[in-house]
């Protein structure tokens, strides 16, 4: 069955009785029990289990062509639960670029109960190589990274990863099943912050991990951290984020459209340095994004020429383009990423991260012009 059709169908199905088309909300905390003690609707407590997340989990893992997938409360807490698989004395590689949030947690929360960690530039077989140790268990990718877009070869990291006994993790959040299905080249999880694309609306967090057939052990993990843990999404953010789910593939591809024409524009603009974005022939990883990815994504980086200074009074100039973080709503955003990355700053001072909206693509070009003029 074809994306788009799984995308309206699965997890919406017509409920018995009323016959309403839309999924309802089932707010309820508990269920009852029958008269014997069972559960025969296996349903015992919403944070084990709710109908309205068991919908959205049935959703994601047909869309990522995983066996099962798991909601969770936040994009982080879903990082938090696949790193929490692994033992104190673990060892992760990690991409250098890629979303703070994530670096912090390792560094410093996990890494006080014993998860090791090195971070390298994953694009490079062998510094990757280079990092493996005896007691490495995971190999965690972010492609197209953040904020600078690097784009690593999922195929390649997964077989490496492989030999070396490790789990190979890839956060496909900014693709998007849409665009990119890691588990069908060879990964073992796919993670998202489901705030982004899957939500689509600026309007709801959360996040989720998708596996692979065959990981009985690690499915069962994750299983157990959700529950005990306890950081699972609400009903209404599961309804929102299934709301969504049908609209996928059209917005996706609409803002992929839309934000090659504007790194298009951008790479001919003289106030500008240097363009990250993929559908650019110019990009490193342009071959390999165009071998495992169907299009290049709504996000694009850019730096410009004059320094964190200049970069700021752009995003200041902008009149359509909002300044806000977070990305993959119907909305345009931008955001200067260094000043807002804490104490390990890793993005150029100069650098922009633009999420591109649902708007005409014409009229964001107007607006970047103009911000680039004065």
């Amino acid at each position: 069955m074809n994306l788009e059709t799984l995308a309206v169908h699965t997890g919406r199905s017509v409920e018995p009785g009323s016959g309403a088309v839309t999924p309802s909300i089932t707010l309820s905390t508990t269920f009852e029990r029958d008269p014997d003690g069972s559960f025969s609707s296996s349903y015992i407590y919403s944070r084990i289990a709710n109908p309205n997340r068991t919908a959205l989990e049935t959703a994601l893992a047909a869309l990522e062509g995983g066996d099962q997938a798991f909601a969770f409360a936040s994009g982080m807490a879903a990082a938090s639960a696949i790193l929490q698989t692994l033992q104190s004395g673990d060892h992760v590689i990690m991409p250098d670029d890629q979303y703070h949030g994530t670096r912090y947690l390792v560094i410093d929360v996990l890494g006080r109960w014993g998860l090791q960690a090195d971070f390298v530039d994953m694009r490079d077989l062998a510094q990757v190589k280079a990092a493996i140790r005896p007691n490495t268990r995971m190999f965690l990718l972010e492609t197209p990274s953040n904020p600078r877009m690097n784009v690593v070869d999922i195929q390649a990291l997964a077989a490496l990863a492989h030999q070396s006994n490790a789990l190979c993790v890839v956060d496909n959040t900014w693709a998007t099943p849409v665009l990119q299905q890691p588990l069908a080249l060879g990964a073992d999880v796919v993670m998202h912050s489901t705030t982004k694309y899957l939500g689509g609306h600026s309007d709801v967090i959360g996040g989720a991990l998708i596996i692979r057939q065959g990981l009985e052990e690690t499915t069962g993990r994750i299983k157990t951290i959700q529950n005990i843990g306890g950081a699972v999404p609400s009903p209404f953010d599961c309804w929102l984020l299934l709301r969504s789910l049908p609209t996928l593939p059209l917005r996706v591809r609409a803002q992929s459209d839309s934000a090659l024409k504007i790194a298009q524009f951008l790479d001919r603009h003289p106030q500008i340095e240097q363009v990250h974005y993929p559908g650019l022939p110019s990009h490193a990883g342009h071959n390999i994004a165009c071998r495992q990815m169907r299009a290049f994504g709504g996000m694009i980086s850019f730096q410009v020429r004059g320094g964190q200074q200049e970069a700021m009074a752009i995003a200041a100039r902008l009149k359509l383009i909002t300044r806000a973080t977070s990305l993959g709503g119907v909305e345009s955003l931008i955001e200067h990423r260094a000043s807002i990355e804490g104490r390990i700053v890793v993005s150029p001072l100069n650098l922009l991260r633009f999420s591109v909206g649902l708007e005409h693509p014409d009229d964001l070009i107007a607006d970047l012009d103009q911000a680039l003029a004065v």
